[in-house]
C-alpha cells in the first residue's frame, strides 16, 4: 500500500513539475544586418571604323557598345579620356600609325554633336544603375580630307566610370 501511495504521488507531481519547467522562459532579441555596396562594372568592345578613303571627302563613322553594370539605384558616369597618341585630346583624339597621325572623335549622341570626355558633371554620359547590364553607345567620326600615309591607324582609350 505505500508503494501505491508512492506511485500515485509521483504521478500526480510529475505534471506539476513538467508545466512548472516550460512555465518559465527568458529572452532576448539580436539584428541581423548586411551591408551592401555599390559596385560597378563595365565592359566594351572595340570600335573599328574600316578603310578610311580621304579622297571621298566624306567623314568616315562607326560605333561601337559598351555594358555598365551596377547596384540598383546607384547613379553613375562614363567618362572617356583622350586617348594614349601623343598630342591627343578630348577635343582632337588622334589614331597613330608609327610617326603618323589620324585625327577622329568620339561622341555621345548619334548626330555626333556631343563630344564624349572624361569630367563628371560636364561631357559625360550619366546613368542609374538597376543590377542589370545598361548599353550605351559610342559614336566615332574621322574627318574628312585628312592627307595621311597609308598604314594602320590605332588608338587605346581608356573607359571610366565614376560613381
Amino acid at each position: 500500500m505505500k508503494h501505491r501511495i508512492a506511485v500515485l504521488l509521483m504521478l500526480g507531481l510529475m505534471p506539476w513539475a513538467e508545466v512548472n519547467a516550460q512555465g518559465q522562459t527568458a529572452q532576448t532579441t539580436f539584428v541581423v544586418k548586411a551591408r551592401v555596396s555599390a559596385v560597378c562594372s563595365v565592359q566594351a568592345l572595340d570600335l573599328d571604323f574600316g578603310p578610311y578613303v580621304q579622297a571621298t571627302g566624306v567623314a568616315s563613322l562607326g560605333s561601337t557598345q559598351m555594358q555598365v553594370t551596377c547596384t540598383p539605384g546607384t547613379t553613375y558616369n562614363v567618362g572617356l579620356n583622350e586617348g594614349t597618341t601623343a598630342g591627343a585630346a578630348i577635343n582632337q583624339r588622334k589614331m597613330a600609325s608609327g610617326a603618323n597621325t589620324l585625327n577622329y572623335q568620339l561622341y555621345s549622341d548619334s548626330a555626333r554633336s556631343i563630344i564624349w570626355g572624361n569630367t563628371p558633371g560636364t561631357d559625360t554620359v550619366t546613368g542609374t544603375g538597376n543590377g542589370l547590364a545598361i548599353d550605351h553607345t559610342v559614336y566615332g567620326s574621322i574627318a574628312a580630307s585628312q592627307v595621311v600615309p597609308a598604314g594602320d591607324y590605332a588608338d587605346t582609350i581608356t573607359l571610366r566610370i565614376y560613381y
